[in-house]
């Protein structure tokens, strides 16, 4: 179970052949029928939530700088962009893909929403930004850019959840990728997305363990109402389903498909309060308060091609 979640809902789907679910163009080939289903939901859910997000003080569009989402480390281990070709997976409305270009990149988000998508590029024009933004399913990236190949690939911060299969996922990185180039994954840490708040009472502050660490037993299927950010609820989408992924299934994943793990980085900071007794760090970001244990809250594992 992931922090960030999809909530879905029933939504027109099409099988045009036995192998594959077509998404604005391309096809997820190899996934069985239930699986391609759940993809479309998704897809599906992610229209509805969209303007949701959009109007949202959490996202703050507009409003708050797209560096604030990144950590200090992921500039560092990214280095200077200029230049450089980079191409940002399951971008939702291109918050963070907008910090990109604007450290001079050449910017391409894909996402899976139409309706994200088309937020994106008017969040784009709005702050005079040239970003291109492509919808397809991240395992139908390659067929939907048309085999170009890029210096950076970055997904980020609760995409994973929602992607069945780690080794395929990793397989289309690696196609992604120039020879040389970098892939940056960074996600919340499965330790965070392992615990949950379950309060004794109204003063009970105590983080027990209540999700999977490791993947391995399938989708999970939840049923919320509400996205993660404020705003109103979803009118008819809100069975959710999951997938969990320990730390050693990415990296053994990225490894499997040929790109050379080069950093893994934890870290105790978030860029928003999980729980209510976190504290605010001086950058803006959030961590537990000094008296509780020191934990890895997200993590990033930067490796080539």
């Amino acid at each position: 179970m992931a922090v960030i979640r999809a909530y879905y809902g029933a939504a027109p789907w099409r099988l045009d052949q036995p192998d594959g679910l077509w998404l604005d163009g391309a096809m997820t080939h190899g996934f069985d029928d239930v699986t391609r289903e759940r993809m479309a939901r998704i897809a599906a859910n992610w229209d509805e939530r969209t303007p949701i997000h959009a109007a949202s003080r959490f996202y703050d569009v507009g409003g708050r700088d797209p560096a604030d989402w990144f950590a200090d480390h992921e500039w560092e281990d990214l280095g200077d962009l200029a230049g450089r070709d980079v191409l940002h997976l399951q971008c939702h409305l291109g918050t963070e893909t907008a910090a990109f270009a604007r450290r001079g990149a050449r910017t391409v988000g894909l996402d899976l929403s139409g309706a994200a998508v088309d937020t994106a590029r008017r969040i784009a024009a709005d702050a005079g930004l040239e970003i291109e933004y492509v919808r397809a399913n991240v395992y139908d990236a390659r067929a939907a850019l048309a085999g170009r190949r890029f210096d950076v690939v970055y997904t980020g911060k609760g995409a994973l959840c929602y992607l069945p299969d780690l080794d395929r996922w990793a397989q289309v990185i690696a196609g992604l990728l120039r020879p040389g180039g970098r892939v940056y994954v960074v996600e919340f840490h499965p330790v965070l997305t392992s615990l949950g708040l379950v309060p004794a009472g109204p003063d009970e502050r105590d983080l027990l363990l209540r999700n999977d660490y490791l993947g391995g037993r399938g989708a999970i299927e939840l049923d919320a109402t509400y996205t993660y950010t404020d705003g109103p609820a979803l009118r008819e989408a809100t069975v959710s389903y999951e997938w969990a992924h320990g730390l050693g299934e990415v990296v053994t994943a990225l490894a499997g498909a040929g790109i050379g793990v080069r950093r893994l980085r934890e870290s105790d900071e978030i860029p928003w309060p999980r729980w209510p007794q976190m504290t605010r760090t001086e950058r803006g970001w959030w961590r537990l308060p000094e008296s509780a244990p020191r934990i890895p809250l997200l993590y990033a594992v930067l490796g080539t091609r």
